[in-house]
């Protein structure tokens, strides 16, 4: 698959990986990424040679979020809220088991991309954090409730104090730190570790941990992203009329 904003390639093990690829932009999220990695998960999810997906990011970060740019243009902000809308929820849903190889900072919804795959693995680069409530744009809080508890999540979301990879390890945010230039590799051994199963119980484990939670994922993502995006967004419409 050919694509301008990312780069996905598979091997003959099974490993997909799905690579952020501005670096220049420190792989600022644009409408047209959003819609490639929609594209790229679409088309992985139901492909019987894709067993174990790794996300990560070109460069020095994972990604710095969403591209700030694109909010100064109210004639994109359907665009911005339906893309946003959409891959969130391609991710959170993709049927098989997902590695986010932080490289770097991974901030806002860069954060939150981290947030919704399986596992986390960083490097000793990567930091953490919400700096977008300081904008007035609201947070995610469910699924990083689920990863450190409440109360953490609670004071991340709110704060919006960066966090280092030290930091992120010791509270549970991520399961591994690795060391900058093992961080591929060692991804590739946690994938190859979790394809020794046979994919029809990882498929099964993975619907476990969409399904069985106090709050589903659907339920709550309305709540913190749809409703919370189209304020946000309707505000910024408003305010670039006046």
């Amino acid at each position: 698959m050919n694509f301008e904003t990312i780069l996905a390639e598979l091997n003959a093990e099974g490993l997909a990986v799905l690579t952020l690829n501005r670096p220049e932009k420190r792989n600022a999220i644009t409408i047209q990424m959003r819609r490639e990695i929609s594209s790229c998960l679409t088309a992985w999810k139901d492909d019987p040679a894709v067993r174990v997906l790794v996300l990560t990011g070109a460069g020095g970060a994972f990604t710095a979020g969403f591209d700030l740019g694109e909010f100064k243009n109210p004639a994109l902000l359907h665009d911005l809220y339906q893309t946003s809308s959409a891959y969130h929820r391609d991710l959170w849903h993709f049927p098989k088991p997902v590695i986010a190889a932080v490289n770097g900072p991974a901030l806002a919804g860069g954060f939150d991309l981290a947030k919704l795959c399986d596992l986390r693995i960083c490097s000793p680069e990567a930091r953490f954090g919400h700096p977008e409530i300081k904008f007035g744009a609201p947070t995610l809080f469910t699924p990083l409730k689920w990863l450190i508890g409440a109360g953490l999540a609670r004071e991340l979301c709110l704060s919006g104090r960066i966090i280092d990879a030290a930091e992120a390890y010791r509270i549970g945010l991520v399961n591994e730190l690795v060391a900058t230039d093992r961080l591929l590799a060692r991804a590739g051994e946690i994938a190859r570790q979790i394809m020794e199963a046979p994919q029809e119980a990882l498929g099964k484990t993975k619907q476990f941990f969409l399904l069985n939670a106090e709050r589903d994922f659907e339920a709550s993502f309305s709540i913190e992203h749809d409703k919370g995006f189209q304020e946000f967004l309707l505000r910024m419409a408003a305010e670039a009329r006046r």
